[in-house]
């Protein structure tokens, strides 16, 4: 019979794996339970073959420079290239360059961490009334987009706190920049998987975790695999899975149950950090149809003649797909739709063909494009929806308003025997991202090896 490891990781994902290849470092038996047949979590590459490229359905880009992730990736030799190309935008319904950047930084520097928290729309209310002003009103509309859109997040739920807390962490590592590993995302996980072997770690796949029985010093978990339900026991867990699993009810598939319940103030901090609604969709065309717009009949929708060839990022305030982005600086014939907050509440639950399908039409209202034209351009979308995925059960998380210390107390270990990492567990202000992911599971796996008698740790 094997033995029991001294630590049970649940998930695989960013934070999973970067504590148990830790922890493995320092000594430590692991053995991760992951209930996909993959490891990555909310990190999910795909391979288009004809064109060579990684399509990804989950995280993307990298964002800024944070020693989690580029120090892996240097340390493998791994190729980045930094996204550029320019910046257009569809307002009042023409085609133009993007000229509200600088308008909507100078309200987003208006939000104050040291005042009473607030909405971010309450926020905008009080700060930025609805004015006649059409520059002002326009600037104000942007706002409330770009928040909504990068963070996922319902505007009257997410704080001012949370949102200059993490703009802060942002200018830290130059996070209004970003970068794309050559492979996507499958990199890293490919330099995790390296890890993983090396370091003897354990992934029970296919496996979903149903129970957690725990007092201190010791845990007992269920999970049920291919072959029925396993029970591993263990000295201490280490839960990594999304905030939405953790908020799913207990009749839902891929809810855990801890036994004896979490703590009031752990309950409270998993209720008062919300998961924020995206559904992204890869649209793969035979040609970059958008370097021959000048010539198209779009032409007479763009404000001026620069050429649209040079695209990077689309923004506009449409209903279904408001922000688009091609490759760039890679010429593919490939285009990502984003549809954040309400418009994923829309498109969520749907089937492929009417997310594909209102992608499409997103495009024929922004680009001028017929959509007999674009269907016939059309070859392949690549698609997956977070929020009815039983594991994950959303995108990332934001902070709520009056939410202050909420990440700090998901984070606390219970008893020296329950420890808590993922995005959602990040006090450093980068919730939502795979480099918080990673340092939160650095952060546990030192809570863990601290929890060890001095003789276990490096032995």
């Amino acid at each position: 019979m094997a033995k029991d490891p001294d630590v049970i990781v649940i998930g695989a994902g960013a934070a999973g794996l970067g504590a148990s290849i830790t922890l493995a470092r320092a000594g430590v038996s692991v053995t991760i339970i992951e209930a996909r047949d993959r490891i990555g979590g909310r990190i999910f590459t795909l391979h288009d073959p004809k064109c060579d490229a990684p399509v990804e359905l989950g995280a993307e880009f990298i964002h800024g420079r944070p020693p989690e992730t580029w120090n892996l990736l240097k340390s493998h030799k791994v190729r980045t290239v930094e996204v550029d190309g320019d910046n257009w935008c569809v307002n009042n319904g023409r085609l133009g360059t993007c000229n509200f950047f600088s308008d909507v930084d100078k309200i987003l520097k208006k939000m104050d961490g040291r005042k009473p928290d607030q909405s971010f729309l309450n926020f905008l209310h009080r700060c930025c009334p609805e004015s006649k002003n059409e520059r002002q009103q326009q600037a104000r509309t942007w706002a409330l987009g770009y928040v909504t859109g990068f963070n996922a997040a319902d505007p009257s739920l997410v704080g001012v706190h949370w949102l200059v807390k993490s703009m802060r962490a942002e200018e830290k590592i130059e996070g209004d920049r970003a970068f794309r590993a050559e492979h996507g995302y499958a990199d890293l996980m490919n330099i995790f998987q390296q890890e993983l072997n090396s370091s003897g770690v354990s992934v029970q796949k296919n496996t979903v975790v149903e129970n957690i029985r725990w007092k201190k010093g010791r845990v007992e978990i269920d999970a049920r695999g291919l072959n029925g339900v396993v029970t591993w026991s263990a000295r201490s867990a280490l839960i990594t899975v999304p905030l939405g699993v953790l908020q799913a009810r207990s009749e839902e598939h891929g809810a855990i149950a801890f036994v004896p319940d979490l703590p009031t103030q752990k309950r409270d901090a998993i209720r008062n950090i919300m998961m924020g609604k995206v559904i992204r969709v890869t649209l793969q065309f035979r040609e970059r149809f958008w370097e021959a717009l000048p010539k198209s009949a779009a032409k007479s929708r763009r404000k001026n003649s620069k050429t649209t060839s040079g695209v990077s990022f689309l923004f506009s305030h449409d209903d279904w797909f408001p922000t688009w982005w091609t490759m760039a600086p890679k010429k593919l014939p490939f285009l990502v739709g984003w549809a954040p907050f309400r418009c994923a509440e829309r498109l969520s639950g749907k089937n492929e063909s009417f997310v594909t399908e209102q992608a499409l039409q997103t495009l024929h209202r922004l680009w001028g494009i017929s959509v007999p034209e674009l269907e016939s351009l059309f070859e392949h979308a690549y698609c997956h929806d977070w929020q009815n995925d039983p594991f994950s059960r959303g995108a990332y998380s934001y902070g709520k308003v009056g939410g202050d210390g909420m990440e700090e107390a998901l984070a606390k270990p219970l008893e020296n025997t329950l420890f808590f990492a993922g995005e959602a567990t990040d006090t450093g202000g980068h919730n939502g991202t795979v480099h918080g992911a990673i340092a939160s599971g650095h952060r546990a796996a030192a809570e863990i090896c601290r929890s060890f008698p001095p003789a276990k740790v490096g032995g």
